[in-house]
């Protein structure tokens, strides 16, 4: 019997206020996408402008480095990709 619960807190660059309702459905997407090749199960998540917080339960033998991992480089890639205003905000122009 176990029950593994973590507490994820994802924050972006200068901690600059760019994220909005839409972009915390499409990560939750993105998680939810990518949690079952992981033994990963997602329970919560909100966000602020400036963080997401995931709350999620995992397996004993779940590879926690690389799910992060994982969802972190399909997570940056895609919003860059789909919501370009992102790196305007941080950046003050494309890149």
């Amino acid at each position: 019997m176990f029950s593994l619960n973590y507490y994820l807190i994802l924050v972006t660059k200068f901690r600059k206020k760019v994220l909005t309702d839409e972009m915390t459905g499409r990560l939750r997407e993105i998680f939810e996408r990518i949690q079952p090749s992981y033994g990963i199960t997602l329970g919560e998540i909100n966000h602020d402008r400036d963080h997401v917080q995931f709350l999620f339960r995992a397996e004993p033998k779940s590879p926690l480095s690389k799910f992060i991992n994982a969802f972190k480089s399909a997570s940056s890639r895609l919003l860059k990709k789909e919501f370009p205003q992102i790196m305007e905000r941080i950046w003050g122009g494309k890149r």
